[in-house]
């Protein structure tokens, strides 16, 4: 088993031009919620669900700057900030397995119900490094 994060974004999704989910009549956020709710229990049921979060879009950057000084910014704009809309962390067996409940999450319904094909970035976790023994 190898855990992947399933990351989704708040771009616009294609081929459907899907406006921002504030946006959305209250009716087809609920639709929205509930699908994600669904799957979250359909991986729970197969024992592949590790975690999931939605976040704001807002956010703030800060970095070490030298001892006493981070400064917090509201840039440099970085892709991430303006995209992540939340994950899902899921542990499974191949990277096909991971790729299947991606494109599953991918179709949420939108306005009107239609999917959304929303992208969904997966990504692997990185593993530790082999023991070396002597």
């Amino acid at each position: 088993m190898a855990k992947y994060l399933l990351l989704k974004h708040y771009r616009g999704a294609k081929p459907l031009d899907c406006p921002p989910i504030d946006q959305w009549a209250p009716a087809e956020v609920e639709a929205h919620m509930a699908f994600m709710t669904d799957v979250i229990d359909q991986l729970r049921e197969r024992g592949e669900f590790v975690d999931a979060q939605a976040v704001a879009p807002e956010g703030t950057f800060v970095r070490f700057d030298g001892d006493g000084r981070p400064p917090v910014t509201d840039g440099p704009f970085a892709e991430t900030k303006e995209l992540v809309a939340g994950w899902v962390v899921i542990d499974v067996d191949s990277p096909e397995r991971a790729y299947e409940a991606a494109a599953h999450l991918s179709s949420a319904p939108g306005p009107g119900g239609e999917p959304i094909r929303e992208w969904i970035e997966v990504r692997p976790f990185m593993e530790l490094p082999p023991t070396v023994t002597e």
